[in-house]
């Protein structure tokens, strides 16, 4: 079966986002002065042939470890449709 799957990928909340102060300050000199905070990340779809959702799942929390997130930095979601 083929599942899409959505990955979720922001930067750690302990971590300056400098693309977030960015929107952050484009957004404010638009007048949009009631934007509390920004955080940019990825969102990324994948389209995964696997038996089932949890083995679908498993592979992009592989795919994501392995490259799509660095941990360092990055945290990751992931949710099969």
């Amino acid at each position: 079966m083929t599942f899409s799957v959505q990955v979720k990928v922001m930067p750690l909340k302990e971590l300056l986002d400098p693309q977030g102060k960015a929107v952050m300050s484009g957004l404010r000199n638009l007048g949009l002065q009631s934007v509390g905070d920004v955080r940019v990340g990825k969102n990324i779809t994948l389209q995964v042939e696997a038996e089932s959702a949890e083995q679908a799942r498993l592979l992009a929390e592989e795919a994501s470890k392995k490259l799509l997130a660095n941990p360092v930095m990055e945290y990751f979601e992931v949710s099969v449709q």
